[in-house]
């Protein structure tokens, strides 16, 4: 008998218009057709986006997807995508789709298989779409609507074959301009298909392909794009794309235009990097995204011990070919080495790629590389900020044994990369949230993290790090103001799910419940692993319990005491440094109605 649990999941389908008709006049071709599109669009398409074909049904497809936001997005590329496949043929030879999306409950099997009430809608859905267009469920609509630039035709209270009550259903006409938003409240914005460009030169810098024929050596390809991601970030006058999104793409076949459109940037840069013996050698291409447009390329060679100089001309290449009236003093600012020491470098990127993991393991491990470049180097401030990072993420997922012995640790740490850090941004921005959030010392730690934003806005760890300590201060508007500019600088970021749920707890403590329940599932749903989402599961049984949602608040409440048993009332303030008096009490009154223990 095969084993089954229950999850809320984003459901695309999807199926030809008219196939058994394109079938019955050419059957070879149709079919030969369907595989080169599944080939060349549509399975590319859903990888890029994260999602997992349930079942194919012979010119149809059901699809699960982590978020609606990837969902739409998926499903709008390949819409577009169809558009321009089907430009000159007539319309009897046209392969067009109709696609439906839901947000909702499902079954899952053990062999993979989807069932339930948020496949049936979902397929219904689908069953109602006009060709070429996309129909959404409302509470798929609700999870993406403040950010579509598309025509939306609201179809109403719709009833859909076998499915006992109506819903609500939205149509998305993919390739028509929308003529007028509707007015409404604004709310943060999330990764969309379609990004606006910044007011200022923006790029996104993808991973750099490793050509040095060693596997070993990705650590050090890895470690030259953060910095150089790193040091445009110092050119104020540039809107640079976080490293956490556009390694999104790492591994991937890439199509500049639809990086462009995704990550909201006019120019892309790719490369890649040799490392043979004591000499490297860096590839590089700037591409303008939306014409594909080469801006420039060039090779840049050296000794290993020249790295730094390599790095700064591809700097100093790509600032000049798009941002060339950049003041001196922040090309200056841009070539700060980050040590002198090769050895300690050579650890740092190695440790960069094990705090990437977010895994126990990978925290140690990197934490025991940055400390070895400490040792090799005693000023080298960005190590001392990433080593005060890992223990954030010490404290976060509760990998710890005497807190005490942690804060103090963390403060040591912090302290001296921002005594050393002097413009330097990461040092800063991590050593300021391992101030605040671990060492408990939230308005010295927020103060630091604003002076790294000053340094580097487009620093999307440092505005989460923000938004948090707007947070813990009571400045909830700051703080959904920081989370909102996270968002923009890192649309597919690893942490997005942190975000998330910052977004709720700042809409709980405004008592704008409904949102706050939204946000939280969707800081839910984007991590399945509980043990990474305490703080989600947390803020939700808070939300609930505030919604008058006994039952829910109480099953949070089981799962949170699970993951944190020594969590109480009385010592709440310890793990959510809270300081706006309102605030505490607003949290202890929820955690009573959710059953919390004193």
């Amino acid at each position: 008998m095969l084993s089954e649990f229950r999850k809320l999941a984003a459901i695309v389908a999807a199926d030809v218009v008219g196939y058994s008709r394109l079938a019955g006049v050419d059957e070879d071709r149709t079919l030969a057709r369907l595989r080169a599109l599944r080939s060349d669009l549509i399975d590319p398409t859903i990888a890029v986006h994260h999602g997992r074909v349930v079942k194919r049904t012979g010119d149809g497809a059901l699809i699960e997807f982590r978020s609606v936001v990837d969902a739409v997005r998926c499903a709008i590329e390949v819409q577009n995508g169809m558009v321009e496949r089907n430009a000159g043929l007539p319309p009897e030879r046209r392969i067009e789709f109709r696609i439906g999306i839901h947000l909702g409950d499902v079954v899952e099997e053990s062999d993979g298989d989807l069932m339930g009430d948020g496949v049936n809608i979902a397929t219904r859905l689908e069953g109602i779409a006009k060709p070429g267009a996309i129909c959404l469920s409302e509470d798929a609509y609700r999870q993406v609507k403040a950010r579509l630039d598309l025509a939306v035709n609201d179809l109403g209270a719709t009833q859909l074959k076998n499915i006992a009550e109506p819903v609500r259903v939205y149509s998305l006409e993919v390739g028509v301009p929308t003529q007028a938003k509707p007015v409404t409240e604004a709310k943060p914005p999330e990764p969309s298909a379609r990004l606006a460009l910044p007011d200022k030169p923006s790029i996104a810098v993808l991973p750099f392909q490793n050509m040095s024929g060693d596997p070993e050596q990705e650590y050090f390809a890895d470690g030259i794009v953060e910095d150089i991601v790193t040091a445009l970030s110092r050119v104020r006058s540039l809107f640079v794309i976080a490293r956490n999104s556009s390694f999104t793409y790492k591994g991937k076949a890439v199509d500049v235009k639809q990086v462009g459109r995704e990550l909201g940037v006019r120019y892309v840069l790719e490369g890649s990097v040799r490392k043979a013996g004591g000499r490297v050698r860096i590839t590089c291409q700037l591409i303008e995204a939306a014409t594909n447009h080469h801006v420039w390329a060039d090779r840049f060679e050296g000794t290993l011990e020249d790295i730094f100089g390599l790095q700064d001309r591809v700097t100093e290449s790509v600032v000049g070919a798009i941002a060339p009236r950049v003041e001196q003093g922040e090309i200056q600012r841009a070539k700060r080495k980050p040590t002198e020491a090769l050895s300690a470098y050579d650890h740092y990127l190695r440790g960069l790629a094990s705090v990437y993991l977010y895994t126990r393991e990978g925290n140690e491990e990197a934490s025991r590389l940055f400390h070895r470049a400490i040792e090799i180097d005693p000023e080298f401030a960005t190590a001392f900020g990433l080593a005060a990072y890992c223990r954030v993420q010490q404290r976060t997922n509760g990998w710890f044994v005497d807190y005490q012995q942690l804060a103090a640790e963390a403060s040591r740490l912090a302290n001296r990369a921002i005594e050393l850090g002097g413009d330097d941004a990461v040092a800063l921005g991590n050593g300021g949230f391992a101030l605040a959030y671990v060492v408990g010392k939230v308005e010295e730690g927020s103060a630091w993290i604003d002076r790294a934003l000053a340094l580097d806005p487009s620093n999307a760890a440092a505005w989460r790090f923000s938004g948090f300590t707007k947070l813990f201060l009571g400045h909830h508007d700051a703080a959904i103001s920081c989370f909102t500019q996270a968002i923009r600088f890192s649309p597919f970021d690893q942490f997005v799910n942190v975000v998330y749920y910052g977004f709720a707890f700042a809409y709980f403590y405004v008592d704008r419940l409904e949102e706050a329940s939204i946000w939280a599932e969707k800081g839910l749903h984007l991590q399945s692993e509980a043990s990474a989402n305490y703080a989600a599961i947390f803020v939700n049984a808070l939300i609930q319990a505030g919604l008058g949602r006994d039952a829910a608040a109480r099953e949070a409440r089981v799962v949170c005491m699970n993951l944190r048993p020594s969590l109480r009332i009385s010592n709440v303030h310890q793990a959510f440094p809270f300081r706006r008096p309102e605030d505490i009490a607003r949290t202890t009154d929820a955690m009573k109605k959710a059953g919390f223990p004193q």
